[in-house]
């Protein structure tokens, strides 16, 4: 009987360990997770601001400008201002909404694109990754290091061409 109240307790404490997960160790599925997007994404948090930036890449077209995808949205209290883009030593030409509402978003190239930003001169090569900075009035700069995509795909409709946003 008394090995029986020492067992019992012995055998659900390590069904517990085990069910738990604490187990798996270093090649637990949880820690393999990939990121599923080959964008950047980053947050600038600062007093009231909450900006969150979201899948930005660059997209090298034949004629060596390079276009910006992603998204801005801004989870703060206040508006802010999308204020300029750029890459090191050349700035982006952006059309198209720059002013962020609370809650607001700014999305570059896609169905529900309101803004679009454009490099010229770039000369970007695909595969390769450069810093793009952004600059907001309130949220202040922040750089991605983002990934040079080529205009196949789902980047396929992408021109430096501004269109009717």
């Amino acid at each position: 009987m008394r090995l029986r109240t020492f067992v019992t307790p012995l055998i659900i404490a390590a069904l517990a360990i085990s069910l738990t997960g604490c187990g798996a160790g270093s090649n637990a599925s949880t820690r393999l997770i990939k990121k599923v997007t080959d964008g950047q994404e980053a947050e600038i948090k600062k007093d009231a601001n909450n900006i969150a930036l979201r899948n930005f890449v660059l997209v090298a077209l034949p004629d060596g400008s390079a276009v910006v995808v992603g998204t801005v949205i801004n989870r703060g209290e206040n508006e802010d201002a999308l204020l300029g883009l750029a890459i090191p030593g050349i700035q982006a030409q952006i059309s198209g909404t720059s002013t962020i509402a609370s809650n607001g978003v700014i999305t570059f190239e896609g169905d529900v694109a309101n803004a679009k930003a454009v490099i010229p001169a770039a000369n970007l090569k695909p595969g390769t990754h450069t810093d793009l900075s952004l600059f907001f009035g309130n949220a202040g700069e922040i750089t991605l290091d983002v990934l040079i995509q080529k205009p196949e795909g789902i980047y396929a409709g992408i021109t430096s061409q501004a269109s009717i946003l």
